[in-house]
């Protein structure tokens, strides 16, 4: 594979997403080792030819030898249809084009909220943007919830059968819930805070689903298994979601009250209570 020369992209060192895939790059060869810069220790030449506000919500890629400079989703389909040509082809038909830019943003904006850094002094923090932590949010809520419905099959000996509008009504009842125990605090942070909130539970639901496909495999079907497996995320998930809180400077508050909602709706479902 030819290498780009000349061409220097600028990523994110406090974001592990961010540092796998430029590493990813380079160790294929499509990158000099030099052409990957972090934004945090960028050199003088491409300090002068990006915009480092834009660069820090969206990555840059610069020609260094002709000054052009990319930004988000297009550097990285200039990477793309480097490697692979006919991806042109593809991202020209502009319903898929303007699907991948919304998908692009919506993880740039939102990457320390995916993954966060803990540092107070990360200078590649991207701006706080409403409608992509809306759309991370929404999009977390239903995977969240659909996974969620999928899992309460297994634990059919324990709990009464659910469907997919009790776990979508659930989910989204600690949306609210959490928002109107942190009514108080700053609107941004409160959104961040919501944020890593859904991560946590995407991200709890994703083992679930791990834990399903693991049944499968294995042929388990005791429900005392699938309990056992759900205690264990959901103790994951908590330390998790203090850790988090801690981050932000939140103190304990939104750990204590995300247990009390969910000690609240399994009494609910436990005794079958509509809701």
């Amino acid at each position: 594979m030819r290498t780009l020369r000349n061409y220097a992209l600028i990523y994110d060192d406090q974001c592990p997403i961010c540092q796998v895939y430029t590493k990813a790059l380079v160790v294929t060869g499509v990158f000099e080792k030099k052409g990957r810069e972090a934004y945090q220790v960028m050199d003088n030449q491409t300090c002068t030819l990006i915009d480092k506000d834009r660069a820090r919500n969206e990555i840059a890629l610069v020609n260094k030898k002709t000054g052009e400079v990319n930004y988000g989703l297009d550097s990285l389909l200039k990477v793309t249809y480097y490697i692979f040509p006919f991806a042109k082809y593809i991202f020209k038909i502009k319903p898929i084009y303007w699907l991948f830019k919304i998908i692009y943003s919506t993880i740039s904006y939102n990457r320390k909220i995916i993954m966060p850094s803990g540092r107070t002094n990360d200078v590649c923090t991207p701006d706080f943007h409403l409608k992509n932590r809306s759309r991370y949010i929404i999009f977390a809520w239903i995977m969240t919830s659909y996974l969620m419905y999928k899992y309460s099959f297994h634990l059919g000996e324990y709990l009464p059968k659910s469907n997919y509008g009790r776990e979508f009504f659930i989910c989204g009842g600690q949306i609210i819930f959490q928002a109107m125990i942190l009514w108080k605090i700053k609107f941004e942070t409160k959104m961040d805070y919501l944020g890593n909130m859904m991560t946590i539970s995407l991200v709890g639901s994703i083992l679930l689903g791990f834990g399903i496909l693991s049944g499968k495999l294995f042929s388990i079907q005791s429900s005392n298994f699938y309990l056992a497996y759900f205690g264990f995320v959901v103790f994951l998930m908590l330390l998790e979601h203090n850790r988090r809180a801690k981050i932000l400077a939140l103190g304990l508050t939104p750990t204590i009250s995300w247990v009390i909602y969910r000690i609240i709706i399994l009494i609910f479902i436990f005794f079958n209570i509509k809701f």
